[in-house]
């Protein structure tokens, strides 16, 4: 990796850089809770007005069809403009999606709002998820600032922060969600997402973020879909396109519980004892994050990242063994534990391999090709269960074959879709590890020297 000049003159990675990156952190924070708060709101808004889990997961799958669509175009931006304007200007596109989405709420009556099979409803689930998509970018960008900010050796720690941030955002929006809308009702919901998302933008123009101005090279004139210079970055590091398709693989089964986890946890709980539920084993994201902040990955990562997907894997295919509800908030309460290690892991791996010039487009073209995997199962497994899986299951036939292992109850073909899909995981976590790629990706993160130049 060649040096590169990130810091302006007289600055210097160390105390005074850390507590910029702590504002940061502190304002993603604020974001978070305010995007995911609105998301929450309205994937279970929809799924009690409409009752329908083809509707829930088309809502799911199509903000990760977005983020896919957008993250190599995200990651572009971020490259090619200093990292506080991206996130103000992200902000700012996300704010106005929100007042453009209480217009839409105050515009039509509810019941053609709650209508999914008509325009309306769809027009505003589509505004919401653009506002969503949009906040991604700052995640993309925050990824960025901890090589900007933050010194070599601390970086795992940092991105420990980051998933302690990220699970504190989950825990007191899935908690206020579901309280929101089972309270409140949507239309407060979206003044309250509003005015967070107003008071984030006024924070963030408050944070002073040391960048050197990024400079134009020939391999930036492709355009903002970059994608070349992203897979040059990749393909320069052995290995390590081995681990996106693997992300992206995990992605593919992870949309699976992305699209029934709420429709699952729906059948044991009220919306608002739901939203509560998640906001405690949320608690799980501040665990494993606060873990890797305090001790760090060790000396590979990459270990550390596959045995956190063979946990996660296991815990997939036992928390709904049974349709008891403490098994169920319990397993997603560890699975909760190793998601910050995993990622905290495969961002310190890119960190360190990838040239800080082309680390967003590579953020974004991994975002991009990750999240393009989730859709596809997330529309997929939506009419399999709706319409195959849940009726079979509550079958005679479904109950004798199955009945031994799933147990009984209202959503044993939500059970046995969750059971296959970890299965699946499992196997190819196994495989991945005793790998090629694996090796040399390894070889590479311990031979590749940190990117710590200033001017």
């Amino acid at each position: 990796m060649t040096s590169e000049v990130l810091l302006p003159p007289g600055v210097e990675r160390g105390p005074a850089t850390v507590r910029a990156f702590r504002f940061v952190l502190l304002n993603t924070l604020i974001a978070n809770v305010t995007t995911s708060y609105l998301w929450f709101a309205l994937t279970f808004w929809a799924y009690l007005e409409t009752r329908s889990v083809l509707a829930t997961s088309i809502i799911g799958g199509s903000f990760m069809l977005l983020i896919a669509v957008f993250g190599t175009v995200f990651g572009s931006v971020v490259d090619r403009h200093v990292k506080k304007n991206v996130m103000i200007g992200s902000n700012l596109v996300t704010l106005v999606t929100f007042v453009a989405a209480g217009g839409l709420f105050l515009a039509f009556p509810t019941e053609r709002l709650i209508d999914w099979n008509g325009p309306v409803f769809w027009v505003f689930v589509l505004v919401i998820l653009v506002g969503g998509v949009v906040e991604s970018m700052r995640n993309i960008a925050l990824s960025t600032t901890v090589t900007l900010l933050i010194p070599a050796d601390d970086r795992d720690k940092a991105n420990g922060l980051v998933g302690t941030v990220q699970g504190l955002a989950f825990m007191v929006t899935s908690v206020f969600s579901g309280l929101s809308i089972g309270l409140l009702g949507m239309g407060w919901t979206l003044v309250i997402a509003i005015g967070l998302t107003a008071l984030s933008l006024g924070h963030l123009l408050t944070i002073p973020i040391p960048e050197v101005p990024p400079t134009r090279h020939e391999s930036d004139s492709a355009g903002h879909f970059d994608v070349r210079s992203a897979l040059e970055a990749i393909r320069a590091v052995p290995g390590l396109m081995a681990l996106v398709l693997f992300a992206t693989f995990n992605n593919l089964v992870g949309g699976v519980f992305m699209a029934l986890m709420d429709p699952y946890g729906l059948t044991l709980f009220s919306v608002e004892s739901w939203g509560i539920v998640l906001g405690v084993t949320s608690i799980g994201f501040i665990i494993g994050g606060a873990w890797v902040a305090k001790f760090g990955l060790g000396a590979t990562p990459l270990r550390s990242l596959m045995l956190a997907n063979v946990v996660a894997a296991v815990l997939g295919m036992a928390f709904t063994i049974r349709e008891v509800w403490w098994l169920y908030a319990g397993g997603i309460l560890l699975y909760m534990c190793v998601i910050p290690i995993a990622e905290a892991a495969e961002q310190t791996i890119l960190q360190r391999v990838v040239p800080y010039r082309t680390q967003g487009r590579v953020f974004g073209f991994a975002q991009s090709v990750e999240a393009a995997a989730s859709p596809v199962s997330a529309f997929l497994i939506g009419p399999i269960a709706q319409f195959w899986l849940i009726p079979y299951m509550a079958s005679d036939a479904g109950k004798e074959r199955f009945g031994w292992l799933l147990g009984a109850g209202e959503a044993r073909g939500i059970a046995l879709v969750f059971l296959l899909a970890g299965a699946i995981m499992l196997v190819t976590v196994l495989l991945a590890l005793a790998s090629r790629p694996y090796r040399q990706l390894s070889r590479a993160y311990a031979s590749a020297p940190p990117s710590e130049a200033s001017a």
